[in-house]
């Protein structure tokens, strides 16, 4: 009935999905059916609302908070229903925004380091023009005159180095979109524009003028008589070796080595961190793993057993594939950013009033464990016995163990979902790093596949160094038992695990190449002033070695 415009897109924390929004070609209207009302589980849905005109989002939130509150008081199954108010920009790019900020902050410094370059550079060649400002003043030039000389040709550096700075910029975007690192929101739209360019033209002028003031303020205070009087030296007496003369010109080589090791030092740290970071033990397994995602819908999944044979026969025909080693399936794939949770009863425990204990929750095949090599902390694995006609049975993870039961086992115990027949516990695993190795989630539950199948699933098969054409063949397999189930997402959990790191290495390679352009830039700047004084004091140095001084 419509057709959006060419750039349009939603951002994944906008419209929740399992693949990036500017892939998706068609939308749909939500499945709000006559039972709506009556369905209260779902959480897979965002309320995006425009606020009046000065409203503020506190305001908004107080007016949600109300409506919850009525919610709540109708239906008394959700005692701990409540919502979010969240700004779009900070939805979107909130947990980046930090990031970004702390490389803006190196931006800054590393500008900073540029000036001091720069001013010093011309402080140290201004002691040479001593003679010609003293002329100028001679013959009728005002400090106005003087000023503008010397801060036209600052101002003309400055606009020299933006200028090559806007073309460094444009090669250093294609480098980094090379780099991708895959959640960085917006990357794609990042450009050289208008905006751009005149913030650019600003930060030359005042860079300019900034590097300007020292050499101009130096100007002031030449005394024509003084410099005219010193003959063809031009100033050599006073502009040598002697820094203690000269603080302002000690400050500035002083303070660029400074803002470099600040730089360094940060830089250093943030290495660290994401070394450290690497060394954190994800909970399983990934190497040899390979990993697809399967959704199967249509009429022939009429029930949940329907679809549990489907997913049990494509398990049975991978596992006899060559170099399969262990094969499962599971609702909710670590690093994948898929999530699944809801409320949860537990035997002999009473949340607090108006609130409801929240878990994740996935659904597991029998060998998934072994397949990512999750190690069985206590009782046992799921088996072809946990069928949909059985007692239902769950595996928890091992934070949830210790947080309600930790001076018992946590086998045999009760868990209930919407007051349902009871859940026993069979078995406690490892804790999982779910949505990132630096992000600690919440207490897990595993279900049996077989007892609550899911459309989409995802598969995993761990295979021996033989695995070559390994992804073929499974499709094959997966379309030999339904041609019309769709297959997408096949990569490794290697490289899942990658790029679940795409944001720390970003930020540690951008603030290291800072750090490192920053002692650089230093260096040289050390290396420019000294060699130019060491050039000024040709003379004195000559009656140093006249008077007997060697080459130390």
């Amino acid at each position: 009935v419509g057709v959006l415009q060419r750039g349009f897109t939603l951002n994944a924390e906008v419209m929740p999905s399992e693949g990036p929004m500017d892939k998706i070609d068609i939308f749909v209207p939500l499945p709000l059916g006559p039972d709506a009302a009556q369905r209260r589980g779902d959480e897979n849905y965002n309320i995006v609302v425009r606020l009046k005109p000065n409203v503020s989002v506190q305001q908004a939130q107080a007016d949600i908070d109300v409506i919850a509150s009525r919610i709540r008081t109708k239906d008394k199954r959700d005692v701990s229903f409540g919502m979010d108010v969240v700004g779009l920009q900070k939805q979107v790019v909130g947990d980046v925004r930090r990031a970004l900020l702390v490389l803006l902050g190196s931006v800054a410094l590393v500008l900073l380091i540029a000036c001091a370059n720069v001013a010093n550079l011309l402080l140290a060649r201004a002691m040479g023009r001593e003679k010609e400002i003293a002329i100028r003043t001679a013959l009728g030039a005002g400090w106005r005159h003087i000023a503008r000389q010397l801060l036209t040709e600052s101002i003309l550096l400055g606009l020299l180095g933006g200028a090559a700075g806007l073309v460094v910029a444009r090669i250093s975007l294609l480098v980094i979109r090379t780099m991708n690192p895959g959640n960085i929101p917006r990357l794609d739209e990042i450009g050289v524009n208008g905006a751009v360019l005149a913030f650019t033209f600003g930060l030359s002028l005042f860079t300019g003028i900034l590097f300007g003031l020292a050499p101009a303020w130096r100007a002031f205070k030449v005394d024509p008589n003084s410099a005219l009087k010193a003959g063809g030296r031009s100033g050599q007496s006073g502009s040598g070796l002697y820094l203690k003369r000269h603080r302002l010109r000690g400050l500035l080589v002083v303070s660029e080595l400074a803002l470099s090791l600040i730089l360094l030092i940060g830089a250093g740290l943030l290495i660290r961190s994401f070394i450290r970071l690497q060394s954190v033990e994800p909970g399983f397994t990934t190497e040899n793993v390979l990993t697809m995602q399967v959704a199967a819908y249509g009429a022939k999944y009429h029930d949940d057993k329907a679809l549990g044979n489907f997913y049990r026969e494509i398990e049975a025909r991978i596992a006899h594939l060559p170099g399969v080693v262990a094969e499962g399936a599971v609702s909710a794939l670590p690093l994948t950013g898929t999530v699944g949770w809801g409320g949860i009863q537990i035997e002999g425990y009473t949340p607090p009033p108006n609130q409801q204990l929240q878990v994740d929750q996935r659904t597991a095949s029998t060998d998934y464990f072994r397949a990512m090599q999750i190690p069985l902390v206590a009782g046992r694995f799921f088996s072809d016995r946990d069928s949909i006609d059985m007692p239902r049975v769950a595996i928890i993870d091992a934070n949830f163990a210790r947080r309600f039961w930790p001076h018992n086992d946590a086998i045999g115990k009760h868990l209930w979902f919407d007051a349902k027949k009871p859940i026993t516990i069979v078995g406690v695993v490892g804790v999982v790093k779910q949505y990132g190795l630096e992000t600690e989630g919440k207490i897990a539950t595993y279900f049996p596949l077989q007892q609550g199948p899911d459309g989409g699933m995802f598969l995993v098969a761990r295979y021996s160094s033989q695995g070559a054409g390994l992804s073929t063949a499974m499709v094959s397999e997966i379309h030999a038992v339904d041609p019309d189930a769709v297959v997408y997402g096949i990569r490794t959990m290697q490289d899942r695990l990658y790029d679940s790191m795409a944001r720390q290495r970003f930020s540690s390679t951008m603030l290291g190449a800072f750090a490192a352009f920053a002692l650089l830039l230093a260096a040289v700047g050390l290396y420019g002033v000294l060699s130019y004084l060491v050039t000024q004091s040709t003379h004195d140095i000559g009656i140093l070695v006249a008077l007997g001084a060697s080459s130390r």
